[in-house]
C-alpha cells in the first residue's frame, strides 16, 4: 500500500526578528493609497463611512506613522515586510543607481532585500491573494509567492483574471477610482470562492490626488470603499486597513503648484555647471499624471567631485528656504529617517506641508494635472495614516503611549486580531 507523506507546517513564521502567526480565519489587509486621516474623519463626521466608523468605535483604531519617504513603493514594501526602508532597501519609486550612474524606475523586486510576510506564510501552506491596482507593485509583492497563490494587478489583469475575479471583460481605466474598487471586488470574489486564507489588497491614490476630503468625488469613492470593506466582514473575514501615505494640498491661493525646483535653485545660487549635480524625485512612477513628479521629498546627488566640499553649504542654504522643512546630509538622513544609506543621495530635502520639491522646472510637465490643484505627498506632513482593525485588539501595547506604524498591521491582525 502506498504511503502518502504528510506535509508539516509551522504555526508561525519569523521575519526580520518578528513572529507572525498563521491566520485562523480569513484575514484581509487593505492598503488605501493616499489614506490621509482627514478622509476618515470627514466620512465619520458626515456619516458616510458606517463600516469604518463602527470599527473605530468597537474594533481598533490608531493614527500611525508611515515609513520615510512617504511614497507608495517604500510603504507597500514596509507593510508586507514589517520593517522600515533601511531593512528592505526599497526607498522610493525612482532612484539614481550610484554604481552605474543610471536613473532607474523601480518596477519589480530586484532591489528587495530579504523576504516578505506573504512569501514566508505561503511557504507554510497559507493560501495568499495579493491584488494591486498598480502593476509596478504586483511585480514586487509577488516576490516568493508559490504557484497556488493568486497575484495580479487590476491595471494589467489578464482576460481570465478579469472574467473570473472581477467579473468584467475590460480593464478599468488606469486613471480612475474604479481601478481601486476592482481590487476590492476581486478580494470579495476570491473570498466568496474560498480560494485564499490571507489577502493583501492595495489600492491607487488617483482620487486622493485629485479630490480633497468632503468633495463629492472623494466622498463617493470612500463610500464605495467602505461598502466593500463591510462586505468582506459579512463574508467572515477579519479586516485591517491602513495607508501608504497621507495627502496634502500643495498649491498656492491661485491654484498654481507651490514648488521649489531644487536643482535650479542650487545651480543658480552656487553657480554650478550643468551636470555637476542631479536632483532625483523618488515620487516619479508610471502614474506621473497624478502629481507631475512633484512630491515632498527629493535627493540631491553630487556628480562632480570637485564641488563635494560644498555639500554642507548646500544643506545650510536649502534649510533656509521657505519651502523646506529640513535638509540633511546623507548619513544624517539615513539614520534619522531609517533609510538605506547605500541608496541615498548626498543630500535629502523634505518640503513643508503645503510645498513640493522638484528637480529642474523644465523637466516637470504640469499640464497633466488637468487644471486640478496639486495634491501630493512624500514628506513628514504626509506620514500620518489611520490604522484600523474590524475586531478589538487586546494586549497590544498602550495605545496612549505607543508610536504606531503602518507596517505593524500584519503583526496587529495576525497576532492579536484573530
Amino acid at each position: 500500500m502506498a504511503i502518502t507523506a504528510r506535509v508539516s507546517f509551522n504555526d508561525s513564521i519569523v521575519l526580520h526578528g518578528k513572529t507572525y502567526k498563521r491566520p485562523t480565519k480569513p484575514t484581509v489587509v487593505v492598503c488605501v493609497d493616499g489614506f490621509d486621516p482627514t478622509y476618515l474623519e470627514q466620512g465619520i463626521t458626515d456619516g458616510t463611512l458606517p463600516n469604518m466608523a463602527g470599527w473605530v468605535k468597537n474594533g481598533f483604531h490608531a493614527t500611525a506613522n508611515v515609513a520615510m519617504p512617504s511614497f507608495t513603493n517604500p510603504n507597500n514594501v514596509s507593510i508586507i515586510t514589517g520593517v522600515p526602508t533601511a531593512v528592505h532597501g526599497i526607498a522610493g519609486n525612482y532612484f539614481l543607481d550610484s554604481s552605474t550612474g543610471k536613473e532607474v524606475m523601480i518596477l519589480d523586486d530586484s532591489l528587495l532585500r530579504g523576504s516578505t510576510i506573504l512569501a514566508e506564510l505561503a511557504a507554510q501552506g497559507v493560501r495568499i491573494a495579493a491584488i494591486t491596482a498598480k502593476d509596478k507593485l504586483r511585480r514586487i509583492i509577488d516576490h516568493g509567492l508559490t504557484s497556488d497563490c493568486i497575484c495580479f494587478s487590476t491595471e494589467k489583469a489578464s482576460d481570465d483574471e478579469l472574467k473570473q475575479w472581477i467579473g468584467r471583460t475590460q480593464r478599468p481605466d488606469q486613471y480612475s477610482g474604479d481601478l481601486s474598487l476592482c481590487v476590492l471586488d476581486a478580494g470579495i470574489k476570491i473570498l466568496e470562492a474560498g480560494r485564499a486564507d490571507l489577502f493583501y489588497l492595495t489600492l491607487s491614490d488617483f482620487v486622493q490626488h485629485k479630490h480633497a476630503p468632503g468633495t463629492l468625488e472623494a466622498t463617493a469613492f470612500m463610500q464605495d470603499v467602505d461598502a466593500r470593506l463591510g462586505r468582506l466582514v459579512e463574508l467572515g473575514a477579519v479586516v485591517a486597513v491602513t495607508g501608504d501615505h497621507g495627502m496634502s494640498d500643495k498649491s498656492t491661493a491661485d491654484g498654481k503648484p507651490n514648488a521649489l525646483f531644487v536643482q535650479d535653485a542650487l545651480e543658480t545660487h552656487f553657480g554650478l555647471a550643468p551636470g555637476s549635480i542631479r536632483v532625483i524625485c523618488p515620487i516619479t512612477d508610471p502614474f506621473v499624471k497624478h502629481h507631475g513628479a512633484l512630491g515632498g521629498f527629493a535627493r540631491v546627488h553630487i556628480l562632480d567631485e570637485a564641488i563635494r566640499d560644498k555639500a554642507l553649504a548646500m544643506v545650510e542654504y536649502l534649510s533656509g528656504l521657505p519651502a523646506v522643512e529640513v535638509a540633511l546630509l546623507k548619513e544624517d538622513a539615513a539614520r534619522e529617517l531609517e533609510m538605506p544609506i547605500d541608496r541615498e543621495g548626498d543630500i535629502v530635502v523634505v518640503s513643508k506641508k503645503n510645498f513640493v520639491v522638484g528637480g529642474c522646472e523644465a523637466e516637470h510637465d504640469l499640464s497633466t494635472l488637468g487644471g486640478h490643484r496639486l495634491r501630493s505627498h512624500g514628506g513628514f506632513s504626509e506620514q500620518e495614516v489611520p490604522l484600523i482593525n474590524s475586531t478589538p485588539i487586546d494586549g497590544y501595547g498602550n495605545t496612549g503611549a505607543r508610536q504606531w506604524r503602518n507596517f505593524s498591521i500584519f503583526d496587529l491582525i495576525l497576532n492579536y486580531g484573530q
